[in-house]
């Protein structure tokens, strides 16, 4: 039988458990041109709150009555007529909240689990890390040298950013809820600051660990951390807006940054990136971001939960801040 998590009720602020609805059913027979593949973990992101939202985006909202849209890992276990694709063969993708998914093998491509946990592969090595790699990269187009900010920078986006900027010579300041986050980022991360927003004053941290003011800005949270930054930039400053994790559960509009023309002042840019915009470079992303894992220079962490049944109360975590790293529910049932 396949366990499937539905989507069923549009949440206003938070989601529920009323969001989701799990369902078994028998495990469905495939076809030419598709395969079967067995599921061990899906991915649990912020972007899944403005999926399930009416309206314009960067992707079709999801449908009531559909399986939750997710990433996911696991094994090829029924093949018929889908060339690249073995039975044994390990494989990531889009294939939901579900135990099993049919797929046509498009957006599915071939992982190895020797090189690293299946995890990380819905995590540093897959759609989170190539978010970080483009993100910083092509958009914040850093540099040797510049000073760099990052917030939810112990997430799953923010503390591999953190960590290529310190692979490619920046000063890197993180922004992180509790001392063990902090300590995370500068101990194991190798940040140079961390700024615990819960515990200290994040406008008078930013003036002490970036007295000369920011080159780069990797926004995660919206405002009011966007406003301190707004206030700390350079001449020529670039500002990433990856999400805005403190505004997905409004019941209200959403808030923007107040002090927005020091963009203008400083002849800054703010400029929004979806990582599906670089789908043809991936592979190029994931064989560097793989080089710097296997010479020590990227490290990996997941938050690991388990249970299908699980998905409600694992996926609020994303909200309440209560995990570290990548946030990855296991739906394998051994």
């Amino acid at each position: 039988m396949n366990k499937q998590l539905l989507f069923v009720k549009r949440p206003v602020g938070a989601a529920d458990a009323s969001t989701w609805s799990l369902e078994t059913n028998p495990i469905p027979e495939i076809t030419d041109g598709q395969m079967l593949i067995r599921q061990h973990y899906v991915s649990l992101d912020p972007a899944m709150r403005g999926w399930m939202n009416e309206g314009k985006s960067y992707i079709e909202p999801m449908e009531l009555g559909s399986v939750m849209r997710a990433g996911s890992v696991g094994e090829v276990v029924a093949v018929q007529g889908v060339p690249g694709f073995k039975v044994g063969d390990f494989v990531a993708g889009g294939g939901g909240v579900q135990q099993y998914a049919v797929t046509d093998g498009k957006g599915w491509y071939p992982v190895d689990p020797s090189f690293a946990p299946l995890p990380t592969y819905i995590g540093t090595l897959g759609m989170t890390g190539m978010t970080a790699y483009f993100g910083i990269l092509e958009v914040g187009k850093i540099k040797e040298g510049d000073v760099v900010l990052v917030s939810g920078a112990a997430g799953a986006v923010g503390s591999v950013v953190g960590q290529i900027a310190k692979i490619k010579g920046c000063t890197v300041i993180g922004i992180a809820g509790g001392a063990d986050k902090c300590a995370y980022l500068t101990d194991e991360l190798g940040f140079d600051h961390a700024i615990d927003y819960k515990n200290e004053d994040v406008r008078q941290r930013l003036k002490e660990t970036c007295p000369k003011g920011l080159d780069v800005y990797f926004d995660n949270v919206g405002v009011p951390i966007l406003d301190y930054a707004l206030g700390r930039l350079r001449k020529h400053a670039r500002i990433v807006i990856c999400g805005a994790i403190s505004q997905y559960n409004n019941k209200t509009a959403v808030k923007g940054p107040s002090n927005y023309l020091s963009l203008l002042v400083n002849r800054a840019t703010m400029q929004g990136m979806v990582v599906f915009d670089w789908a043809d470079r991936y592979q190029e992303a994931a064989q560097v971001m793989g080089g710097w894992m296997a010479a020590g220079k990227l490290k990996s962490r997941e938050s690991v939960y388990e249970g299908i049944e699980n998905f409600p109360e694992t996926f609020n975590r994303l909200f309440s801040g209560d995990k570290m790293g990548k946030l990855v529910l296991k739906v394998l049932e051994e």
